[in-house]
């Protein structure tokens, strides 16, 4: 392969001097993606087993599980977005932790004016959409649980033993490990070296496990508690350090073993699309015929269309494409969110002196209100450092959630203390009538939809039961000498009281894990049916966080890998294994 870019006329600046002014997107087109030229040419004379819309999670699942199985397996990935990010940003220099919201985030609906207008200490709107390459992927928090069998209630039996099935698997492709595992496979002295230069997950980890493990039942709503399961084990991706887990690197490696096999006459190329917006499905007697993008008219031919592009812009496609789609959007679930940062003495701890500079704890704690059975859980990031100034760029390298972390104002006034970032997950519940996803009269097939959701009394009833197990936890478990303190203020001016913070403090307006717009069930049951196929569509198959029957409380995307391996494994018999492979790769013209 040519360093660079030459032809038989034009090459290295002769006869003339060569292009001026590449860009990011054009290089990657060359190299990974489809470029104008190449576009054209697939769409005018190739047809394909599976297109799939998205390039997060589930379109990385899904192919990876279907080419490791049949590399000659026809695939192309279409992505809304261009390339914006290498790998998750955490993984990047700090600088690039601004790059979290803002412009990168889009909010493909109209919110109700009902859900805008709600006053502090309510819901107040829904996190939106990541548009480029990877999506979602480059900005999570990659906490990872297994959900338990009593925690996908209302779910098909069918699907929780799939899922069940799966789950080591998905674990697998995300790199995912437990909190109190990332540093266990160095050798003592290796270890100590890496504490000198790191913090780790060790002293503090495995202290404050025993104090929860043996305290739990002081907690009256908890029910579980384990070693944050956290997507980051690089060692297990080659790599020797601790690294959030994204698609794109995934993604372009599977592109480059494919090219590899194509070449040996061994596979087929997988073709990826970037900058091109599925606008609608045309379809004919409720079979998709061709996608309408913002790059021209796609002929779907025999091609499964598997749809991996978040929660709500597949319910939008959906609704927008095939009228016959029953109930799409009459259901929407999410998790609201409370915050919480304490402090407490580190002296309190038998285990202080043993303590390094910098250490970083992440526990998960599940709960559950007794009266209604409605799920939270709580995301316990701890740090504790002796010299935040100096360890910054350390502590948002290796934060378990740099998305909620201490500010540097809480850990400057915090030296001396074990500080606890309690980020408090509660689920939303599916029956509430007034939380819907509807189409509205708005001309753009893309955006034309509106979100309602409001806090139900049952809603109300689990934030006030996981506000007060997060309080609990803290003053009952972690608080040896029964001292600990809040932070009270905005991140960067506040200060800590004894007290606890007020409801319009702690307690979000910003929803995440939207859900259950298309949510899964058999026959009637649901609006997908078992086989992950819209009742009454013939070729086309949902993924994702849409699926959900109920959102229970535990993190998604493990859960949606598995799903989507699943959908996988069902189609792999569909692959023609006799199909001979193409006898040459795309040309640029």
């Amino acid at each position: 392969m040519s360093a660079v870019t030459s032809s038989t006329n034009f090459g290295h600046g002769y006869p003339t001097p060569g292009p001026q002014t590449p860009t990011a997107q054009k290089v990657l087109d060359h190299v990974f993606f489809l470029s104008e030229s190449q576009w054209k040419q697939v769409r005018e004379e190739e047809q394909f087993d599976f297109i799939i819309v998205g390039t997060g999670f589930c379109s990385l699942a899904f192919a990876k599980r279907i080419l490791d199985s049949k590399p000659q397996a026809r695939i192309l990935m279409v992505e809304r977005g261009p390339f914006f990010l290498p790998e998750h940003f955490q993984n990047l220099p700090i600088p690039y932790q601004k790059t979290l919201g803002g412009f990168s985030e889009t909010f493909p609906w109209t919110l109700s004016a009902r859900t805008a207008s709600q006053p502090p200490g309510n819901i107040g709107w829904q996190h939106g959409m990541v548009p480029f390459f990877g999506g979602r992927s480059i900005m999570w928090s990659a906490w990872c649980p297994r959900p338990t069998q009593e925690e996908m209630a209302f779910w098909p039996e069918q699907t929780i033993a799939a899922a069940q099935e799966r789950f080591q698997s998905a674990e697998a492709l995300l790199n995912v490990i437990p909190a109190d595992k990332i540093d266990t496979q160095l050798d003592p002295q290796v270890r100590e070296q890496v504490t000198q230069q790191r913090p780790v997950y060790g002293t503090m980890q495995l202290s404050l496990q025993d104090m929860l493990n043996s305290n739990i039942h002081k907690i009256d709503s908890a029910t579980r508690w384990l070693p944050a399961p956290l997507a980051a084990a690089a060692d297990r991706a080659g790599g020797v350090d601790f690294a959030k887990f994204s698609t794109p690197a995934a993604i372009m490696e599977l592109a480059s073993r494919q090219a590899d096999l194509a070449a040996l006459g061994k596979g087929h190329p997988l073709r990826i699309v970037t900058e091109c917006i599925v606008e609608r499905i045309l379809q004919q007697d409720g079979a998709a015929t061709a996608l309408q993008t913002s790059r021209g008219v796609v002929n779907i031919g025999n091609a499964k269309l598997i749809l991996a592009m978040g929660t709500l812009p597949p319910a939008t496609l959906l609704m927008n494409s095939f009228p016959q789609v029953r109930r799409a959007g009459e259901r929407f679930t999410a998790h609201f969110i409370t915050s919480v940062v304490a402090r407490v003495p580190r002296k309190d701890y038998p285990f202080a002196d043993k303590l390094g500079e910098l250490e970083l704890a992440a526990i998960y704690l599940a709960g559950q209100n007794k009266h209604n059975a409605m799920q939270y859980h709580v995301q316990l990031s701890v740090l504790s450092d002796r010299d935040p100034l100096k360890n910054a760029q350390k502590a948002a390298r290796y934060m378990p959630d740099v998305v909620a972390t201490a500010s540097m104002a809480q850990l400057e006034s915090s030296k001396d203390y074990l500080v606890f970032v309690c980020a408090v997950l509660g689920e939303m519940d599916f029956r509430n009538p007034e939380n819907h996803f509807q189409r509205n009269d708005q001309a753009d097939p893309t955006t034309n939809v509106t979100l309602q959701v409001l806090a139900s009394e049952n809603d109300r009833l689990t934030w006030d039961t996981m506000d007060e197990g997060t309080f609990q936890m803290m003053e009952r478990v972690f608080a040896p000498e029964g001292t600990v303190e809040y932070w009270h203020g905005d991140p960067s001016q506040g200060s800590w009281k004894a007290e606890r913070p007020g409801v319009d403090a702690r307690r979000v307006a910003g929803l995440v894990h939207e859900g259950s717009t298309l949510w899964i069930g058999d026959k009637d049951e649901g609006v997908v049916g078992l086989d992950y196929r819209p009742h009454g569509v013939e070729n086309v198959y949902v993924t994702g966080g849409g699926l959900w029957p109920a959102s229970g409380s535990w993190n998604p995307t493990m859960t949606m890998v598995a799903l989507a391996q699943d959908l996988a494994d069902q189609q792999l018999e569909s692959v023609n294994a006799a199909r001979k492979p193409p006898t040459s790769d795309l040309t640029e013209v």
